[in-house]
């Protein structure tokens, strides 16, 4: 016997939740989760509250799902990094990529995992923790691979892994609240130059 299904109400024709998902990272990386009202986020997305709450969730659910999204996309430039054949090179690229995800042309300014919700109300609470187990998720990994390097003999012994993962996180973020404030690629290039100064010769 054939069964037809319904599509689930509300949701339109031709509705593309890539697309939606895409536009909404936009929107509280613009925003931040509080800032962004519901009705900001499905105008954005072209879609119902009810399409919303079919295809994603409810709000919370939808930023998590943005967090994954802007991973994967913007912020891919942290897995590309940990490839690179050296320490420094980890590094250097890091923040390169950080750079130009933080002023890319055509998205907001800035880093949605930074200042998505710095500061937050009770409502916003799993938000910003969420974002907080992700910018220490970042550094999680910058410390594993520099403890590999310091093993192989690529950072010179007594190199703190871990504090270097947290120097470069630190770096990292301030590059996005100064992009923020309108800083551009070229003089955010020049601090993470003055930054990979410090960093151990081998």
């Amino acid at each position: 016997m054939e069964i037809h299904r319904k599509a689930p109400a509300g949701r339109p024709r031709g509705f593309d939740a890539d697309e939606a998902l895409e536009r909404a990272v936009h929107v509280f990386w613009e925003q931040g989760y509080e800032g962004a009202s519901l009705t900001d986020l499905t105008s954005a997305m072209g879609i119902t509250r009810t399409s919303m709450y079919a295809a994603f969730g409810n709000k919370e659910e939808l930023f998590r799902k943005a967090l994954e999204r802007y991973s994967e996309g913007p912020a891919a430039y942290l897995g590309r990094a940990l490839r690179e054949a050296t320490a420094r090179q980890v590094a250097a690229a890091f923040l390169d990529g950080c750079v130009r995800a933080t002023t890319r042309p055509g998205c907001p300014a800035g880093c949605l995992g930074v200042q998505g919700s710095l500061a937050a109300g009770e409502p916003g609470r799993n938000a910003r923790d969420a974002l907080v187990a992700w910018r220490n998720e970042g550094v999680v990994q910058l410390h594993e691979r520099f403890a590999r390097a310091l093993d192989e003999g690529d950072l010179p012994p007594g190199a703190d892994p871990l504090l270097l993962a947290r120097y470069l996180m630190t770096v990292a973020n301030g590059v996005a609240v100064q992009a923020v404030g309108g800083a551009g690629s070229d003089e955010l290039h020049r601090v993470t130059d003055l930054a990979l100064r410090n960093w151990p010769p081998t």
